[in-house]
């Protein structure tokens, strides 16, 4: 026969979740769309409530990815990761991920291409340094690949250091070499790009303050 349902209550500090009560007594929670298609006077049988639990449990794992989802792009490996972090059962983490992958919220493709994209606009970083940051992401060797394909390393370096330039511009040629060079190593550059940049960012400060210098004094005036 099972236990009937004598009471549903949304609780106090979660409106989305519901108290369920069999035979006059708390029996257990669930999320408000889970609860939403029970009524009181129905019996539950024990299989019926199991299963009711474990669909609770997906509801709260996926909602949970989503709010993850909601800041940025996400691979497949860090939802999972994130998952294991808030201690959700590994069947429940892969019915999570195969439902997110089906509405196309996370593709590792697309990801890896996301990340690449928006290093390259705010932060370029060599091929190098782009695939350890893809594989700490969980990415597999064929996608970095794709992501990768068709980047110009000397032209990352160059915007890189470009966007810094301003702040070496005073220095002399050893300081503005040892800076520059320093930055563009740590973001993963190669020796050979480096040198190339370098000579081509000391030559355009170079001019610039040839330009600055050759100015007459009263044009500079207001």
């Amino acid at each position: 026969m099972g236990r009937r349902i004598t009471a549903l209550k949304a609780q106090q500090r979660d409106k989305e979740r519901v108290n369920i009560y069999l035979d006059g007594e708390y029996a257990f929670s669930l999320k408000a769309i889970v609860a939403a298609r029970l009524r009181v006077g129905r019996s539950l049988p024990d299989e019926e409530i199991d299963a009711l639990l474990r669909e609770d449990s997906f509801q709260k794992a996926y909602d949970q990815a989503l709010d993850f989802l909601s800041y940025r792009p996400r691979s497949q490996a860090e939802v999972v990761r994130y998952l294991r972090r808030k201690e959700m059962p590994p069947q429940v983490s892969e019915e999570v991920i195969r439902r997110l992958t089906a509405a196309g919220l996370v593709d590792d493709v697309s990801f890896a291409r996301y990340w690449v994209e928006n290093r390259e606009s705010f932060n370029p970083r060599s091929p190098r340094m782009l695939s350890y940051e893809l594989r700490q992401k969980g990415l597999d060797s064929e996608t970095i690949s794709q992501a990768l394909e068709g980047l110009d390393e000397e032209g990352s370096a160059y915007r890189a250091a470009a966007k810094r330039a301003g702040r070496w511009a005073r220095l002399d040629r050893e300081s503005f070499r040892r800076k520059a060079g320093s930055f563009l190593k740590r973001r993963g550059f190669s020796y050979q790009v480096i040198e190339s940049v370098l000579n081509r960012l000391w030559e355009e400060l170079s001019e610039t303050k040839t330009l600055s210098d050759d100015v007459p004094t009263d044009t500079l005036a207001y």
